[in-house]
């Protein structure tokens, strides 16, 4: 399936303080519960945005569609963050999380396919990534077709720590060369991003 877009993604750093209402609404919808964070109020929201902004090996960035913000994306160093003992990273890997914004009762054709070729053209063409990694829930079944769509190769499932819970995940990597021939690499690049 050919999904054409004509949306226009910006990708900022996140403002913890700024930020935060709208993403803790975002959060706290249903289908962010693989997020594990819907109890979590504005406050506790904006120390966690403010906890991987002012990290060194972690970055949380804004998206807008049109001109609204529509999505969180976060990255980090999978040698240093999250992964450690548990990928065998190589040079140039980053991983990556996306959350986008719950539809408001009128779902707009292709968006979550043009946001996620977004983050990933930014991972790979400003954040200078040659690999990345990513590891959903094993029961997440639409961030797994998503990830398919983006090329994605799942390695095996992994056990990812959580907090107080560790979290069964597909552990999975796409190259530049595995998104560019993917469905979603192949979106035209309409997207502007500042």
């Amino acid at each position: 399936m050919t999904v054409v877009t004509d949306y226009e993604i910006d990708i900022r750093p996140v403002d913890a303080r700024l930020d935060a209402p709208v993403v803790q609404q975002w959060l706290a919808a249903p289908k962010s519960a693989f997020w594990g964070m819907q109890e979590l109020g504005v406050s506790e929201v904006a120390d966690y945005l403010a906890e991987v902004s002012t990290h060194p090996r972690q970055d949380s960035w804004l998206g807008a569609v049109d001109g609204a913000p529509a999505f969180l994306a976060e990255t980090y160093d999978p040698a240093s963050v999250l992964l450690v003992g548990i990928h065998d990273a190589l040079p140039g890997d980053l991983g990556m999380h996306v959350l986008v914004a719950p539809a408001d009762g009128h779902g707009r054709h292709g968006l979550t396919d043009a946001v996620f070729a977004a983050v990933m053209r930014w991972c790979f063409d400003e954040l200078g990534a040659e690999r990345v990694v990513v590891e959903p829930d094993v029961r997440n079944e639409r961030i797994a077709a998503k990830n398919a769509r983006a090329g994605f190769r799942v390695l095996g499932e992994v056990e990812v720590p959580e907090g107080e819970h560790v979290k069964r995940a597909n552990l999975s990597v796409c190259t530049r060369a595995d998104f560019a021939a993917s469905a979603l690499g192949s979106l035209p690049d309409h997207e502007r991003l500042g």
